[in-house]
């Protein structure tokens, strides 16, 4: 068979099968995409090292020039009619599974093939050799997806509504990086010879061609871009595809109170000296207020515990709504709160607090109960030269506007 239509043969099959199986994903799953993805990753190396077809312009390894090129459409792929937190799934699987299988197969290097088999004897020099091929094409591969990802991305944005463009430059990119990083890699362990690296090059972007042209119709025709792609930068995306995000996340909830929203103490603990020792250091003010909230008691009691947390939550709101950018609210204890107010002048400190005061004030109209707080406030280093300084001041005058009837704002 001519070299060029079997591999055109092999591109149309793997293209049509994949995008079947992706078609279907709604009713058996993505499972069965994603295995069907992975399964040929061990084929793909062993012909890209073994099998070539020689054509005019060099050689060619159906392994690299369709089964590689194809996974990575398939991934592009998947990316374009889903999101992010899809198709890192099969980016990772590929990644822990392929390694998984290097070291299997290492192991077994510490046990002799069972004896009187001598027509099954292994070659266990293809096996370390495909080993270390394993290793660089899944490290490659790896890299190569979050590329291709990040790189479509970028090119959709710059050119918004088509998909074509985009797909086949990012393509045609990804794979020529690969194939000079993946021929060092069979050069040094198999002795490829270097006609199959400019051909091998060739056939690639043929591939890329190929592929951006199937996938632009199956995008026309059968499914269309997903329009969930909210990522806003390629930071971001990045972050997605590598669970930075999950992780950022998760270190946001262990620093927030959950039911307020605001910093919870152990945040506080941590920010209060450290903001304070930054104003220090630049030679600028720093506004500590504490806010409690008038008879919060009493609305538990008298109104049940959900009104009380309903009340919680307006405070936070209300301080939140009324403070400046770079600000910060934390919750201190039950019904107790700490405002840092930076590069807050002393002349300020008493609009600033009555700012807060009334902003609760306003806030809780739709409760049964009218809201209100007291608010102490003391400023670094007019009040205080110390965090801890600075805590006793601002608690001492929030017992004095508590002293003085509640619903008050004490700034000297």
């Amino acid at each position: 068979m001519n070299g060029v239509l079997l591999l055109l043969t092999q591109a149309a099959l793997y293209f049509c099968v994949m995008t079947l199986l992706l078609g279907l994903r709604r009713r058996v799953g993505i499972g069965v995409f994603v295995c069907a993805l992975g399964v040929m990753h061990f084929l793909e190396t062993y012909l890209a090292a073994v099998f070539f077809i020689e054509l005019p312009f060099g050689l060619i390894s159906p392994g690299s020039t369709v089964l590689f090129s194809g996974k990575l459409a398939m991934i592009l792929l998947l990316y374009v009619i889903e999101d992010t937190e899809t198709v890192r799934q099969p980016i990772y699987g590929l990644l822990i599974g392929n390694m998984l299988m290097v070291g299997l197969v290492l192991l077994l290097r510490f046990h002799e093939p069972a004896a009187g088999l001598s027509e099954l004897v292994p070659d266990l020099m293809l096996i370390d050799n495909m080993g270390v091929l394993m290793v660089w094409g899944t490290t490659l591969l790896f890299i190569d997806s979050l590329a291709i990802v990040l790189l479509y991305e970028a090119l959709s944005r710059r050119w918004a509504g088509r998909v074509f463009l985009p797909m086949l430059l990012s393509l045609g990119a990804v794979l020529t990086f690969d194939q000079i990083a993946f021929f060092s890699g069979l050069h040094l362990v198999a002795g490829t010879p270097f006609p199959a690296l400019f051909g091998g090059w060739v056939a690639k972007m043929g591939a890329a061609l190929t592929f951006a042209l199937m996938a632009a119709a199956y995008l026309q025709w059968v499914e269309h871009p997903s329009a969930d792609h909210p990522e806003a930068g390629t930071a971001r995306l990045l972050g997605r595809l590598t669970y930075r995000h999950r992780y950022e996340a998760l270190l946001t909830a262990s620093r927030v109170d959950a039911l307020t929203g605001a910093w919870n103490r152990q945040q506080f603990d941590s920010l209060g000296p450290a903001r304070l020792a930054r104003a220090a250091a630049l030679g600028r003010p720093l506004g500590l207020a504490i806010v409690d909230l008038d008879n919060f008691k009493q609305v538990n009691d008298t109104l049940g515990h959900q009104s009380g947390d309903e009340a919680l939550k307006r405070t936070v709101a209300a301080m939140k709504a009324s403070i400046r950018p770079g600000d910060e609210v934390f919750r201190y204890g039950g019904d107790e709160f700490v405002v840092l107010a930076q590069d807050l002048r002393p002349a300020d400190a008493a609009a600033y607090a009555e700012r807060l005061r009334l902003a609760v004030a306003a806030e809780g109209g739709a409760l049964p109960v009218t809201l209100s707080v007291s608010i102490g406030i003391a400023v670094f280093p007019r009040d205080a030269g110390g965090f801890g300084e600075l805590m006793r001041r601002a608690d001492q005058r929030l017992y004095d506007a508590k002293g003085l009837g509640r619903n008050q704002a004490i700034s000297g």
